[in-house]
């Protein structure tokens, strides 16, 4: 089983990958999958449950998600954030509302994403937008005991 860390890396991928080729859901996590073959390798990876379930849990919420991120971030509409800033607040908005996790390591998480794989100026705007998102969660979306 991977870590919840490289499941989130995982998801960020098959939610990019969905919003850029408008695949199904089913779809785009099966190509993930596919992509994890190589050529010295003819074994089908383990299925990665955590991945498949922010997946699955952030499309079903995109309507809901996407009126939270349009209400924190001021001047910016949804549709014209880069793709990758766009899914790493979908994520992390899902993940914490869901109470998977702890907010503090959902926003923690987010911005390692961001480090990753957008640019030094997306940090701060995704660290503002998911800290206001955490102040208007009913109880912060920290779970006690929350792994990691």
């Amino acid at each position: 089983m991977p870590s919840r860390h490289r499941s989130r890396q995982r998801a960020l991928q098959v939610l990019f990958q969905m919003d850029l080729g408008r695949h199904s859901t089913e779809r785009a996590i099966e190509a993930y999958y596919d992509s994890l073959y190589s050529e010295e390798s003819e074994e089908r990876p383990g299925q990665d449950h955590f991945m498949e379930e922010l997946v699955k849990g952030t499309v079903a919420r995109t309507a809901e998600i996407d009126s939270r991120i349009a209400a924190h971030s001021e001047h910016w509409r949804v549709e014209r954030m880069p793709a990758v800033d766009r899914n790493i607040l979908r994520l992390a908005i899902y993940e914490m509302s869901s109470g998977l996790s702890p907010a503090a390591v959902v926003i923690n998480e987010a911005l390692e994403l961001a480090r990753r794989y957008s640019g030094d100026e997306s940090i701060p705007f995704i660290n503002g937008v998911l800290d206001a998102v955490r102040r208007d969660e009913p109880e912060s979306g920290d779970v006690p005991g929350g792994t990691e």
